[in-house]
């Protein structure tokens, strides 16, 4: 039966044209409507958990779950730091899908759910289903890790895989597709859109890491000084008309090309001209030397340069070139239009050679004012939205990006808010980034408190976590009322010890028995109250 289509009474205060109108839109806006029309049998319930650092298993998790409710399911995209192993006996099917951190570490909103499925009283699982995506970067050494274990434990504790695990690297977005539709196959053979993995995927927006926006590069300023063993650099890249927006927190996608010197150096190695023609997988053609600037990955030839090739079988081993993600340093509502990035610019020397970082020389030398962006969103590492707690920030070097950012934006949204910033570099004459901009923000009162480590001003070295243990009491005080604690930088090294650290602060400063440290640590990242963008 149709639906009945409303009409405006003849008394209301509307002349015919008005009248007629307004009709026709409420026509138009009932028509197609139909009551009493049969609902979809639901398929189940079927749980998306994902484990993510920076926000791509969260944006994967999200998207395969909307697509599992068009197809029926009673599907939802939940974080392993929202749930627990003792859920999952209730659980009739349950997919893992996770990054894996630095080399070979849990994301830290999965640890403590790991910590659980792998204590002695973890729940028997032989009525869960399952399946893990797990996500990667070959460029370290135990990239799936995470998705492993996770593989490895649930089948352990009974549960049955349904679809083996897949690991996807970096440039391998597809596979991931593929894995949420071999799923469907097998959970929902039926149903309309099955073995059809992208019909319910959302429109991607205008701008993104395969369209990237063609920003303009409008500062690239040396940040350290004459004689700093470091070369660190500021840029400003503008937006306008792009549509891109992001919060503090988000990083930046750059798509970079590589060195044509370095290229001209393999191309000789090879013993190749480079106006040679190569056809690329999507089928088109181009010569060998434009497909090495801009489309793979040299990476192999660092270290070793090719022998006499020819130019198809120089580039069939090769990986596409990968964008770089950098944490944005800075706030919109300070820089309407802008994106400010802080990035160490990789130079070193390997056998006599002279070699350098893709992505930090082609911004600070090949970029010739314009450099292809778009924006990835960090949902995992944002201000508080109550703007009365405490922030306690830890960013040594180019760490401190995303907290000049936060200082920017509490600045503009909470200037009687407290902020305490510990940094850290090698020399206070060179390497003391943005010490003009954090001392106006202090004299503020913006930045309540700044603590500072230059490792090489004195005969004993000291760093940030050296800092921390100095200011311990007041560091727990402001735990204790709430605050909000961030680290963003190196992850093997820095981050590790600035937890080392954190944890003994609070043990000793708590009274605390180790267990209970970790306890309380681990409730700092249930509550998002300790947060870390690490690489």
């Amino acid at each position: 039966m149709n639906a009945i289509c409303p009409q405006i009474p003849e008394n209301a205060p509307f002349n015919p044209v008005q009248r007629q109108w307004i009709n026709g839109y409420l026509a138009g806006l009932f028509s197609g409507q139909v009551r009493n029309e049969a609902p979809r049998p639901s398929l189940g319930t079927l749980l998306f958990l994902f484990g993510s650092q920076t926000g791509g298993s969260e944006s994967l998790a999200k998207k395969f779950a909307k697509d599992a409710i068009s197809r029926g399911f009673e599907a939802k995209a939940i974080g392993l730091d929202a749930s627990h192993p003792s859920e999952l006996p209730n659980t009739s099917r349950a997919c893992i899908i996770t990054s894996t951190y630095g080399d070979g570490d849990m994301p830290d909103n999965a640890q403590a759910f790991w910590d659980a499925l792998i204590a002695d009283n973890a729940p028997r699982l032989e009525n869960l289903s399952f399946s893990v995506l797990s996500l990667g970067d070959r460029n370290y050494t135990q990239f799936y890790r995470a998705g492993v274990l996770f593989d490895e434990r649930l089948a352990a504790l009974g549960a049955k895989r349904v679809l083996p695990r897949v690991d996807c690297d970096v440039d391998e977005e597809a596979k991931g597709h593929q894995w949420f539709a071999d799923l469907m196959g097998v959970l929902a053979p039926d149903s309309a859109a099955a073995n059809n993995a992208s019909s319910h995927e959302e429109k991607p927006a205008d701008y993104s890491k395969s369209n990237p926006f063609p920003a303009k590069l409008k500062t690239n300023r040396l940040l350290t000084g004459k004689g700093s063993a470091k070369e660190t650099r500021h840029f400003e890249i503008v937006l306008d008309g792009s549509g891109l927006e992001y919060e503090v927190g988000d990083a930046l996608g750059v798509i970079p090309t590589n060195c044509p010197d370095f290229v001209s150096e393999i191309l000789t190695a090879a013993g190749l001209e480079g106006n040679e023609t190569v056809t690329l997988k999507d089928g088109s053609t181009t010569t060998v030397r434009d497909a090495l600037i801009s489309k793979f990955d040299l990476s192999p030839f660092i270290a070793k340069l090719p022998e006499t090739l020819a130019a198809e079988e120089l580039v069939s081993s090769l990986r596409p070139l990968q964008h770089r993600l950098y944490s944005i340093s800075s706030s919109p509502k300070a820089h309407p239009g802008e994106v400010h990035l802080t990035v160490g610019i990789v130079r070193y020397e390997l056998e006599g050679k002279a070699r350098k970082g893709v992505c930090s020389t082609f911004l600070a030398e090949r970029a010739d004012e314009v450099v292809p962006v778009f924006i990835h969103k960090s949902p995992g590492f944002r201000l508080p939205v109550d703007t009365s707690k405490p922030v306690i920030m830890i960013g040594p070097g180019t760490g401190i990006a995303p907290f000049r950012a936060f200082l920017e934006e509490r600045r503009a949204t909470a200037p009687e808010s407290r902020n305490w910033l510990f940094f850290g570099d090698q020399h206070a004459a060179t390497d003391f980034l943005y010490q003009e901009q954090l001392g106006e923000m202090f004299s503020e009162g913006v930045l309540t408190q700044l603590d500072t480590a230059f490792s090489r001003d004195q005969e004993t070295k000291i760093y940030v976590q050296d800092r921390m243990h100095e200011k311990a009491a007041q560091l727990w005080a402001w735990l204790e009322e709430g605050a909000h604690l961030y680290v963003c930088g190196d992850a093997k090294r820095m981050a590790k010890d600035v937890d080392a650290m954190l944890h003994q602060i609070i043990r000793e400063q708590g009274e605390l028995s180790e267990e209970d440290a970790k306890a309380f640590v681990a409730r700092m990242k249930t509550e998002k109250r300790y947060q870390r963008d690490v690489y």
